[in-house]
């Protein structure tokens, strides 16, 4: 069966919003949007890539995050991210999302998240789904135990403020599988439930 794969930016105290750009993500007036790149190395994108290469799959998205990867990714023209997303099948989980999706390969994953979703992976038992950001989401499937595998970016900052990974959430314990620290101190690890 498939694997449920969350990809997530965090600090030190557990913040996920708005990693990528000061306007990602402004709800309840955050401030410090953008605190990921000046974590940025080489080391972390070999990771990645080794990453993404080793779960070639689909993503699986929440509403806010693919209409803010939509407007931003597809302008990304000779990005080989941009190119590589553009072509990964997206499916799109939301309760108030309707019509057509702009952004080539996107379907909306119809009814509630945690139904559909387990139905999506017997659908599609030898394809990975993994989920960028989509913090509501990915929140929603914890809730119901449904996430296989945590890759976590872990940034040597705390922000003191912000939506947080694990707000409302009560984990059991997980494994450690792999660790690599960066040069610039990111703690990249992968957990898997244990």
């Amino acid at each position: 069966m498939s694997k449920i794969i969350a990809v997530e930016h965090l600090t030190l105290d557990g913040v996920m919003q708005a990693p990528g750009r000061t306007d990602e993500d402004i709800r309840d007036g955050f401030a410090h949007g953008g605190w990921a790149h000046r974590h940025d190395d080489p080391v972390q994108a070999e990771v990645m890539g080794r990453h993404m290469a080793a779960n070639r799959g689909a993503l699986l998205l929440g509403r806010r995050t693919y209409e803010d990867f939509a407007g931003y990714w597809p302008r990304q023209v000779g990005n080989p991210m941009a190119d590589a997303l553009d072509k990964t099948e997206k499916f799109v989980a939301s309760r108030t999302g309707s019509g057509p999706l702009a952004w080539q390969n996107s379907t909306w994953l119809c009814g509630d998240a945690v139904t559909a979703v387990p139905e999506l992976r017997r659908r599609e038992p030898d394809r990975n789904l993994v989920v960028l950001g989509s913090g509501d989401l990915l929140r929603s499937l914890m809730r119901h135990d449904l996430v296989d595998e945590y890759l976590l970016l872990i940034h040597p900052l705390v922000l003191g403020s912000g939506r947080r990974l694990f707000d409302g959430v009560a984990l059991g314990g997980l494994r450690t599988t792999d660790t690599v620290t960066t040069g610039t101190g990111v703690v990249i690890t992968t957990y898997r439930r244990g």
